[in-house]
């Protein structure tokens, strides 16, 4: 696993983890028995040569009634048979309630799917039907596949906090009233890494028994089993049991979801992984992974996708935002106009969505038959300039069916570099150098994956830098989650001032008696209610514009004010 992957807000007790797991998995590697990997199965509307798994290993699902989404051949299919590969991304749902504008961001970049973070209430605030109801409908009229999943389980075992699946999968029960008729629509992932490190042989037992007490109450979807091992199988229990936990589902519609960081930094590991699960015939999907490398290893992405594509399985890249850690955030702040180099990676490098993603024919009249472009945007024109950024906006483009989004690019000695991204008319391109002049244009894009005529240029030159190091900043303080006796907080610092910041020191002070017991993204020093932050190394800078997270976890009173002020470097900060 890696420490920069932060799909809970609260820390992972990794360094135990890794020691032991890099330990046992170079034998895993002699063994041939290593993870798993990402493929949905082969069907009559299948890829030109990728072979169904089903034919390779002579192995079919069980008849079942083919309600929506179901396995087939050991792929998932549409209820139409036509074959389903996800091409999308994870969205920190539960923990960002209110950005629901995330899911229209990621269709506009061309993902056809989303995973979408859940809680069942066991560790965070439960996630209630109308909730679920509205994001299951967002995903439909943004034409998404949805994945589910209740994120409470990961690493039970090893952390005290999880879940269980049993109560998962109560979860899942008391919400069969929402789900019934979305099987077209949903895949239910019963359980987020839903077992650690400590005794992952013990996964296999909690997991055959959800799935029969899902079955058993009557959902009818397709499920989706994640790995132990925090999701990364090194120790290929998943691998070892499949077939069990296959076979324990009457219906047959059951995948399989292996989760690839750190563990997974050789294209061996990845091409053994995958292989296996469709030599024998078990439908798999790459349900997490990561790429920016860590002091744990550099996963390799570029395997990653290029064997899913190969292969013809699905993927969805861990995150679009939130993280507590942004080194895996593919947007920065929420915002589809600041990729960072790991979602241009996902979203526009090759074997990436843009290029690969089909959208599910479910939807109908969009993708893949619609093959005419929109038309191209009216001339950008400046509506802001500062030493750092941009803000521009352009008239509409049309489209036979909708212009889901634009690309702005730069124009320079004959070439062109996307710089941003928008769903709407306007967007604005930033890290540019002072008193520089750039070209900019604008692309439009339509959901079946048509790109317009590009716009005229607009040429634009950025003011004379200025601004001191720490002298203008912005806090953003919140509670994610409280508990009797304790809590856990966010602190989003952005650095407002026209040069990066570095290294930095933030101050705050509470005023209620609460302790900090655990923080991530920094180290925090306390004198009764004063806090003083220092940045870890991968938050040491703070670039123009650009914001670092911080998380923690605190004791508390029966009173939890947020602190009144902050301050950066010596300097009061602005509280948003």
């Amino acid at each position: 696993m890696r420490t920069a992957r932060r799909d809970t807000p609260a820390p992972r007790a990794l360094s135990a983890r890794l020691l032991t797991g890099l330990a046992a998995l170079i034998g895993l590697v002699v063994a041939g028995a290593l993870l798993p990997g990402v493929a949905v199965a082969q069907s009559p509307g299948a890829r030109a040569g990728v072979q169904s798994p089903g034919a390779r290993a002579g192995v079919e699902s069980p008849g079942a009634q083919v309600v929506g989404l179901h396995i087939g051949g050991g792929r998932l299919l549409e209820g139409n048979g036509n074959d389903f590969v996800m091409r999308g991304v994870n969205h920190a749902h539960t923990w960002y309630p209110g950005e629901t504008q995330s899911l229209a961001d990621i269709k506009a970049l061309g993902a056809n799917s989303v995973r979408v973070v859940l809680s069942d209430g066991h560790r965070w605030s439960e996630n209630g039907p109308e909730d679920v109801a509205a994001v299951i409908e967002q995903c439909k009229a943004n034409r998404l596949i949805c994945v589910l999943e209740v994120h409470d389980t990961t690493g039970y075992g090893e952390d005290a906090a999880a879940g269980t699946l049993d109560h998962a999968a109560d979860y899942w029960i008391g919400l069969k009233d929402v789900l019934a008729g979305q099987e077209d629509y949903v895949v239910v992932n019963i359980g987020n890494e839903p077992w650690g490190n400590t005794d992952p042989a013990g996964w296999t037992e909690p997991t055959v028994a959800a799935v029969k007490k899902l079955r058993a109450a009557g959902l009818q979807h397709t499920l989706m089993v994640d790995a132990p091992n925090w999701g990364q199988d090194w120790q290929g229990v998943m691998r070892a049991n499949a077939r069990t936990v296959h076979d324990a589902d009457p219906t047959g519609n059951l995948i399989f979801s292996i989760h690839m960081y750190s563990v997974f930094d050789t294209a061996l590991e990845i091409t053994d992984y995958l292989n296996a699960f469709v030599d024998a015939g078990l439908p798999i999907v790459v349900g997490e992974f990561g790429g920016p490398a860590d002091q744990y290893g550099d996963p390799d992405e570029d395997t990653v996708t290029a064997t899913a594509e190969q292969l013809g399985l699905g993927y969805l890249a861990w995150s679009w935002s939130g993280n507590t850690d942004p080194v895996l955030d593919l947007a920065i702040d929420f915002d589809p106009s600041r990729l960072s180099d790991w979602g241009e990676r996902i979203f526009h490098g090759v074997n990436g969505i843009a290029q690969t993603s089909k959208e599910a024919t479910v939807y109908g009249d969009g993708a893949p038959d619609d093959t005419q472009a929109p038309t191209a945007p009216g001339t950008p024109a400046v509506t802001a300039v500062t030493d750092t950024s941009v803000t521009l906006g352009w008239t509409a483009a049309t489209d036979d069916t909708a212009v889901t989004g634009y690309d702005v690019v730069r124009l320079h000695d004959g070439t062109e570099t996307r710089v941003a991204s928008s769903t709407t008319t306007t967007a604005t391109v930033s890290g540019l150098a002072a008193a520089t002049p750039y070209t900019f244009a604008v692309y439009a894009r339509d959901a079946a994956g048509n790109r317009s005529a590009r716009s005229a240029a607009v040429e634009v030159t950025t003011e004379e830098g200025g601004g001191t190091p720490g002298g203008a900043c912005a806090v953003g303080y919140r509670v994610v989650g409280e508990w009797p006796g304790g809590f856990q907080g966010e602190i989003a610092v952005r650095n407002t001032a026209g040069t990066a910041v570095g290294p930095w020191t933030l101050a705050f002070a509470f005023a209620d008696g609460q302790t900090l017991t655990n923080m991530w993204g920094g180290t925090a020093t306390q004198n009764a209610g004063a806090v003083s932050v220092a940045p870890a190394s991968y938050t040491s800078t703070i670039p123009a514009g650009g914001t670092v997270t911080l998380g923690f976890t605190a004791h508390k009173g029966a009173v939890n004010t947020a602190p009144s002020a902050f301050s950066l470097n010596g300097t009061s900060c602005a509280t948003t």
